[in-house]
């Protein structure tokens, strides 16, 4: 019993930890890479941990051989809305703000159950409860004041900014839900290592094509000793080996839990954006924030009954 516990624990600080890495990557890790092209930066993200993996996990190619051509399309969807087009999304956006209120585009990331529940009922034909409008609605509205306030939306050259970071911020969580989704059709078919391994594998080759295209494939020279250095700390923490920690701790606690423990994330970002960019927020905002916060919670507690 007492193992028991101790395991249970284990996981918990487990995915707490992975959040906390999620939340000092979006605001003090990521953010440095700003002088690099995004498609490039979210190339070399996926490029240097898949390398890594190759060197422990490489015998995973096997499962290539079994692999229909059904898991190919949710591999490959998954590393393209969860790996390439999310990840292209909140880098892009955190570049834009270029150290202003990160922290509220990290958490119009956290809408992301919004969105996996909407497409759910698309593409799986699950259904949708009344509690779902209610929570998904107040949580949506609560992202609009977190975000702008009692003001409108500001579409002067300044402030423009701002709502493209926004929406692009959306888009990463539309993406992200996206993931999920077509994760629920493949996933449990295979170990979280074989998903980990094969998710980098396909966005590493979706992102290589686009690099490619866009001609910032020899953009390594433009790759300073800084830039390598937070290069090697999001591979080895807050991308590889979050997910690692995340996927293991997710086998030993219960999706209630973890709900609650997924929020270190977002306070993480707000703690370290306060104190890092000195960012401040008005009244209004925190209540918004705390507002979308409880109404995500919800989504999922309602989600799991």
């Amino acid at each position: 019993m007492k193992e028991q516990q101790n395991t249970k624990l284990i996981g918990a600080l487990a995915v707490a930890l992975s959040a906390m890495l999620w939340g000092v990557d979006g605001i003090l890790l990521t953010p440095q890479l700003y002088n690099l092209n995004t498609a490039f930066v979210v190339f070399v993200i996926h490029l240097f941990p898949f390398l890594l993996m190759n060197v422990f996990f490489f015998r995973e190619y096997r499962q290539l051989r079994t692999m229909s051509k059904s898991d190919l399309i949710y591999f490959t969807l998954i590393a393209l809305f969860g790996g390439a087009l999310g990840t292209l999304a909140i880098v892009k956006s955190l570049f834009l703000m270029h150290f202003n209120s990160l922290s509220v585009i990290v958490l119009l990331q956290k809408l992301q159950p919004v969105f996996a529940v909407i497409l759910a009922r698309i593409i799986l034909k699950e259904h949708i409860k009344r509690h779902f409008v209610l929570w998904a609605s107040i949580a949506l509205i609560a992202g609009y004041f977190m975000t702008f306030g009692w003001a409108l939306p500001d579409f002067t050259t300044e402030g423009v900014t701002t709502v493209y970071a926004a929406l692009l911020s959306l888009l990463a969580a539309f993406s992200f839900g996206s993931s999920t989704v077509f994760s629920k059709k493949i996933l449990g078919n295979y170990s979280f290592v074989s998903s980990t391994f094969f998710r980098y594998g396909f966005t590493t080759l979706i992102m290589l094509l686009i690099v490619l295209f866009s001609g910032h494939i020899g953009d390594f020279s433009q790759i300073t000793p800084r830039n390598w250095l937070f290069i090697a700390l999001i591979g080895l923490t807050t991308g590889s080996g979050a997910i690692f920690l995340y996927y293991y701790g997710l086998r030993h606690v219960k999706a209630s839990l973890s709900t609650f423990l997924e929020l270190m994330y977002p306070i993480t970002a707000v703690i370290l954006d306060y104190f890092v960019n000195k960012t401040v927020y008005s009244p209004v905002q925190w209540i918004a924030i705390s507002v979308m916060l409880f109404a995500i919670v919800m989504l999922n507690v309602e989600k799991e009954k």
